[in-house]
């Protein structure tokens, strides 16, 4: 992990317990993926909750000033998520 185009994070599920994930872009399309301890297979997550959107877009705006990242890569992402979850537009 950790190449260009790969973000991973980690937190806590609805019970307390740790998750781990990371999206990965694919032809600016982000794929999610995770696993709850650190030795498991990564699984395909394919509905991410909007919390992990949020997590998503915190780490691509965090990269635009260290050139990692250009800010189009923002917009759309942003775009994204408020296609996914309309009712969080204020949120995003």
């Amino acid at each position: 992990m950790g190449a260009k185009g790969e973000i991973s994070w980690k937190r806590r599920d609805e019970f307390g317990e740790r998750v781990e994930c990371y999206a990965r872009n694919e032809r600016n399309v982000w794929k999610f993926f995770r696993r709850e301890r650190r030795f498991e297979n990564w699984e395909a997550y394919p509905e991410p909750e909007f919390e992990d959107w949020m997590e998503l877009l915190d780490s691509v705006r965090r990269r635009i000033p260290r050139r990692k990242m250009e800010p189009a890569d923002e917009h759309r992402l942003v775009r994204t998520i408020k296609e996914r979850f309309p009712d969080q537009k204020d949120r995003v």
